[in-house]
């Protein structure tokens, strides 16, 4: 339901009552593991707010703060180490017969892709997720070359070049980008395409991807506990091709989680999605009850600046996302610098969730928001920062 036509908000009743039962792709314990074993492994922060639980009138709002992941500045490493650990896990084109499990850690990776005669990386992106891959690339020993789209920034292809990628430049948008990066891979044998956004014929990878970032919430469960705060009430979730929503939706609708409502009897963890005004395709996909692509124009929120929602993530945004909304660049651009003020590095893609939640609780026709997504003045919130703000 558009409780407010001047607001670009959906509301969707009934998602906290779908489960996606024991086909959800999350292999916690195994993901953890792995990203255990890799150098550098911490969970990030949980930063709590509490200017801004006064402002967004909850009980308690928290920021998860990924602007140091794995020493990289956004969430994305979650999802393209476990990938490219598993791409590298695989048979391998010349290996016929079973093999040993590889050790963990960088000397599995190593392993693994010693087995791959002139194996290349290759991947699109806007920003974060080809820098990710581009450095897992690089601690696996191997070549990575990475696709942009034409308004990607010199410094996003400066920091995946210094990566040791190849970083080739697209004229034309993400959407392109990717499809110039599956033709490029299509075209030799060797190559191996590890891509966030899924489409039929290739889900497994990207499945992956999504897997990577169970830890996240894995982490953020443990938080919320040590905290005293118990089952965020709210959680707001930027998004560009949906795989992150993909992730949360899949831990917080999942047959042993919280279907319905918690074993306390309180609703269940609404998952808000968050995009940029201009780049708004899931929001148009829900709207239309079909995916569908929409033209993309220049914003701040680089990361989220995504043309078409990724296939595997449709069906869990389709049925267990509770509500959806678009902000603008100035809201995004307000949200960075007020996390900013609190001590926190965020980026306009990753801030993008503190502008959603405001869009969403405050403001005209507030009330009605409110009540779809069960928030009111003890609730806890928290929103996912998802990459570091620019350097000062």
């Amino acid at each position: 339901m558009d409780d407010n036509p001047a607001l670009p908000w959906l509301a969707r009743p009934g998602a906290r009552s779908w489960t996606c039962g024991v086909s959800a792709p999350v292999r916690d314990g195994a993901v953890r593991a792995y990203h255990a074993s890799l150098p550098g492994y911490a969970p990030t922060p949980l930063a709590e707010v509490p200017a801004l639980a006064a402002e967004l009138g909850a009980g308690r709002v928290f920021v998860k703060d990924e602007s140091a992941r794995l020493g990289l500045p956004a969430f994305k490493v979650l999802g393209a180490s476990w990938a490219v650990h598993q791409v590298l896990a695989g048979p391998g084109p010349e290996v016929a017969a079973p093999r040993a499990a590889p050790p963990p850690g960088l000397a599995g990776l190593r392993a693994s892709a010693a087995r791959w005669p002139g194996l290349v990386l290759v991947t699109a992106t806007d920003g974060n997720h080809g820098r990710a891959v581009a450095r897992m690339a690089r601690l696996s020993g191997v070549p990575a070359r990475v696709f942009v789209p034409a308004v990607t920034e010199p410094a996003a292809r400066a920091a995946i070049s210094a990566e040791g990628a190849e970083v080739v430049q697209v004229a034309g948008s993400y959407d392109e980008a990717v499809a110039a990066a599956r033709r490029w891979a299509q075209d030799r044998p060797a190559a191996a395409l590890v891509q966030d956004t899924a489409w039929p014929g290739y889900e497994q990878v990207p499945g992956w991807i999504v897997e990577g970032y169970s830890t996240l919430f894995a982490e953020l469960d443990a938080q919320l506990a040590a905290a005293g705060a118990g089952p965020a009430a709210l959680v707001a979730v930027p998004v560009g091709v949906g795989s992150l929503a993909q992730a949360a939706v899949a831990h917080y609708r999942s047959a042993a989680g919280q279907g319905g409502a918690t074993a306390e009897g309180r609703p269940a963890t609404s998952v808000l999605s968050v995009e940029p005004d201009t780049a708004a395709c899931l929001l148009a996909s829900l709207r239309a009850g079909t995916p569908v692509t929409v033209p993309t124009a220049s914003t701040i929120m680089a990361g989220l600046n995504c043309g078409t929602v990724s296939s595997i993530a449709w069906p869990y945004l389709a049925a267990g996302l509770d509500a959806a909304v678009a902000v603008t660049d100035d809201a995004a651009r307000r949200a960075a610098a007020d996390l900013a003020a609190a001590g926190i590095s965020s980026g306009p893609s990753g801030a993008a969730s503190l502008a959603g939640a405001r869009a969403a609780l405050t403001g005209n026709g507030s009330a009605d928001r409110r009540a779809a997504l069960t928030v009111d003045s003890a609730s806890v919130i928290v929103l996912l920062s998802t990459e570091a703000g620019a350097p000062g």
